[in-house]
């Protein structure tokens, strides 16, 4: 808008007969979009309107010479003030370059304001929806930043979108009549970066190709970076091969996201840190620990001689971890203890042994994930047996599937903890034995640690 005034201006030279109040209506137009110069193009459209007399180009000092003047002088003004937008918001004001047209529409310069937005609307404040979890001075800016949700788990995301003080993105995710994914994105992604939200929870293959088609859709659209956030990653649990003529199937979904073309990921507890392998050098993986939430949880819990077990032998660097949290920010000195598990087949014990001592302790069952429950439950039973006097369950992940809420309620567990990386069922939580807590806030740090190119490791430490 503002080169076509200035070329419109520059053509007046060459016409010999243009009235000054032609120039009115480009005058009007510049100081509608014009920052800090509406006073004085609205000067030069009454002075140019005042003359009633054709301009003649070789008569430079007639009237309408005079008010054709300071109405190009103030319309070029307004030109400068949008051409200069960024230099005028950096200084924090918009009077520079349209004192020299005041002076020649005869007014003088008007008083500065120290923010020219509250003019806008007097009166009126705008409320910031952004989170007290950073200082006024240090609030995040979405400068590009554009959160988008799939229907996994749409509650967790607008939680991250509200502590990061922006709105979810808009995007359509249904199903046609075969039962095909439909991805739609209704907004601009061009040049920004996008944040997909989206646990591959049940129905774990839906929501999968879900992400991947989401991820696609964001690439085709031109988007500038995508990062998948996946509170929980499906398939983790297949990560080796255990017998002849299986798939690596957590591989496997790690390939596919990279044939889409996503360019980070970020997942909370992984049910084995291997997992950031499966995916190449050019897309790295930020596997968050959930446990410092546990921690903050059962640290302001009145707990009787604490003693953190590990339900297997993969899962005692976790309980490790967990027990070191505990030391580190509420000074408990809690013991560690591991269950020795043999299984006769998938989701089914045959034996459980103890390695440690909880006898007369409240004891903390830490693992990644609970499926069933039935694993969990046997083993809090066995813990009781060993003269526990409470036993917790802290998992990141509650999958709760088939019998586990039943289960549950009619184990010896005092209390399940679990963070929302997973909806609950309404079963579920309805249960009073499970607790859920919200894990949106750390990975909203995260996303704007990402984004503004700062540590993720300082979030645990």
């Amino acid at each position: 808008m503002a080169s076509a005034v200035v070329h419109a201006v520059s053509r007046v030279t060459f016409q010999a007969r243009t009235t000054a109040a032609q120039w009115a209506p480009l005058a009007q137009a510049a100081a509608a979009r014009g920052l800090a110069c509406e006073r004085t193009a609205a000067a030069g459209v009454e002075r140019a309107s005042a003359s009633s007399r054709p301009f003649d180009a070789s008569s430079s000092s007639s009237a309408a010479g005079g008010g054709f003047a300071a109405v190009a002088a103030a319309v070029l003004a307004c030109c400068g003030a949008l051409t200069a937008t960024g230099e005028q918001e950096e200084r924090g004001s918009g009077l520079v370059g349209c004192e020299a047209a005041r002076g020649a529409a005869g007014e003088a310069p008007p008083m500065r304001r120290e923010d020219s937005r509250s003019t806008m609307m007097p009166g009126v404040h705008r409320e910031d929806s952004r989170s007290a979890m950073w200082p006024n001075r240090d609030r995040p800016k979405s400068g590009g930043m554009k959160i988008f949700s799939g229907n996994a788990n749409p509650a967790l995301a607008k939680d991250i979108a509200a502590y990061l003080g922006i709105n979810l993105g808009r995007v359509k995710v249904d199903r046609f009549a075969d039962g095909e994914v439909n991805v739609m994105v209704k907004e601009n992604v061009r040049g920004k970066d996008v944040y997909i939200i989206q646990p591959t929870c049940m129905p774990v293959n839906e929501n999968l190709v879900e992400l991947l088609l989401m991820v696609s859709t964001m690439r085709r659209s031109s988007a500038r970076r995508i990062t998948a956030v996946i509170p929980y990653y499906g398939y983790a649990r297949q990560d080796r091969k255990m017998t002849a003529r299986v798939p690596i199937s957590a591989a496997d979904v790690a390939r596919l996201m990279e044939a889409m073309g996503v360019d980070r990921v970020v997942a909370v507890d992984l049910h084995c840190g291997q997992i950031q392998g499966f995916f190449g050098p050019r897309v790295p993986v930020d596997n968050l620990d959930g446990g410092v939430i546990g921690v903050g949880y059962f640290g302001d819990t009145d707990l009787h001689n604490p003693v953190v077990v590990s339900p297997d032998a993969g899962g005692v660097y976790r309980a490790k971890k967990f027990r070191e949290g505990l030391a580190h920010r509420y000074g408990l000195d809690a013991g560690l203890a591991m269950i020795i598990k043999q299984r006769a087949k998938a989701n089914e014990v045959d034996r459980m042994d103890l390695v440690g001592s909880v006898k007369d302790s409240d004891v903390i069952i830490v693992d990644d994930m609970i499926d069933t429950a039935g694993t969990l439950c046997k083993a809090a039973s066995v813990l009781k047996e060993y003269g526990a006097r409470r036993v917790f369950a802290f998992a990141s992940h509650g999958l709760f599937n088939g019998p586990a809420n039943q289960r549950l309620a009619d184990s010896e567990l005092s209390e399940v903890v679990v963070l929302d990386t997973i909806p609950l069922s309404p079963d579920c939580a309805n249960n009073p034995k499970i607790i859920q807590l919200s894990v949106a806030h750390l990975l909203a740090q995260a996303v704007y640690n990402i984004h503004h190119k700062k540590s993720i490791s300082a979030l645990f430490k």
